[in-house]
């Protein structure tokens, strides 16, 4: 384990602790993908990624903060590495999601202890995290079925808003059962919500 705990300021030491950060937050989603959120401590982190927990809570704040961090992190990445083309439906998005998901369970193990935090008293940065993401998506999901619906992909009569409160929940509830039984059939059950939305 190295020293980390923060320098002095001098000149770069801002664009050093930048990049410093980085190279936690790469390591640190690393070993959440690999065992996920469990029974984990900013100390066990800490010791895992190599650094000093001084390091750590300098460059996080929190465990909360840092959980948080590593989820947009991935999140971010994923969506660089694999765009969604502007023709696909929510559903087929979240099939997409879904399978990439499969590859790091911690991960999705973590974004469900997230949210489960977000419901409790004392959790501001994953409440924010919820929060802020639901919100996101469900104004991006409900664009994307109001463009599908024109294109007459999807079925004009129910309302955007509702389809993309309804394709998260889906996504979420299923991706939960998955978890806990890697036999639930997740695509199968994305495929019909698919065949129900879709144009007649």
């Amino acid at each position: 384990m190295t020293d980390d705990a923060p320098p002095a300021r001098s000149r770069g030491s801002y664009a050093k602790g930048v990049a410093r950060r980085q190279e936690i937050l790469d390591r640190a989603i690393e070993v959440f993908a690999e065992r996920g959120s469990d029974k984990t401590s900013l100390r066990s982190i800490a010791q895992e990624v190599g650094v000093t927990h001084a390091a750590l809570t300098h460059y996080f704040g929190s465990l909360e903060e840092l959980l948080v961090e590593v989820y947009r992190e991935s999140e971010r990445r994923g969506d660089r590495l694999d765009p969604h083309p502007p023709e696909a439906t929510p559903i087929a998005m979240m099939q997409e999601s879904a399978r990439r998901n499969r590859a790091v369970a911690g991960l999705v193990q973590l974004y469900s202890t997230l949210v489960a935090a977000a419901l409790e008293e004392g959790h501001p940065a994953a409440r924010e995290f919820a929060t802020t993401r639901f919100a996101v998506l469900r104004h991006d999901i409900a664009e994307r079925v109001r463009i599908n619906q024109a294109e007459g992909v999807l079925r004009d009569d129910v309302d955007p808003e509702a389809v993309a409160a309804l394709v998260i929940a889906a996504s979420d509830g299923l991706q939960t059962q998955w978890l806990l039984d890697p036999d639930a059939p997740q695509d199968a059950a994305l495929a019909l919500l698919e065949k129900l939305l879709a144009h007649p």
